[in-house]
């Protein structure tokens, strides 16, 4: 699946960042502090300024999602079993809803539209969808953490609500590098694959 950058209604498209916020991202975040990184995780929002920039330049929206711990009535947040298993440091305050931590981080901002998601996909039970009709988009450019997981998830649900979806390659990172190329070579069948640098060109005339 090829789209042609060339002829791409930017007024139509939009920047898909997933889950870049402080709590995966700042070393002051909930990741950060219990020192789960990765190099190709943390090198993404430098890599995304510019791109984030160019389409800024030529009109098309951003969206940042945004990963949330939803509180429960003491205050503590509601983790499902499986994220509890894996991610046991996770505690009060952390992916809190409008928290510092749930924000973007500041090298991206500012985006148009910010998604609160609770799963892997920022499409289940959200507002997306109903978001990118309501102001007409069509194709969707995702970058943001991880390429396996809310990357993938999302990119897939855009894909069976008939969005037409763009993945940049070197634009989202995964734990390991092995982990992120398995998964871009999985989503190859349903989305056009690019560079960060490659998209910049195509769309700046």
């Amino acid at each position: 699946m090829t789209i042609n950058l060339q002829e791409l209604d930017l007024q139509k498209t939009a920047l898909i960042l997933c889950d870049l916020q402080n709590d995966f991202l700042h070393s002051d975040g909930a990741y950060g502090r219990s020192g789960i990184t990765s190099p190709e995780i943390a090198a993404v929002p430098k890599r995304m300024v510019a791109v984030a920039n160019a389409m800024r330049s030529v009109g098309s929206l951003i969206v940042s999602t945004h990963f949330t711990l939803v509180p429960g009535r003491t205050g503590e947040p509601l983790i499902s079993d499986h994220l509890k298993s894996v991610r046991p440091f996770l505690a009060k305050g952390d992916f809190y809803p409008g928290g510092w931590g749930h924000d973007l981080v500041d090298s991206l901002k500012p985006s148009d539209a910010k998604i609160e998601k609770v799963a892997f996909s920022a499409f289940y039970m959200s507002r997306l969808e109903w978001f990118l009709k309501k102001v007409n988009i069509q194709t969707l450019v995702f970058a943001g953490i991880v390429t396996n997981g809310g990357v993938a998830s999302t990119l897939r649900d855009a894909h069976v609500r008939d969005f037409s979806t763009i993945l940049l390659s070197d634009g989202c990172a995964a734990f390991d590098t092995k982990t992120h190329e398995t998964a871009v070579m999985a989503l190859e069948p349903v989305t056009t694959i690019s560079t960060c640098k490659d998209f910049i060109a195509g769309i700046i005339k």
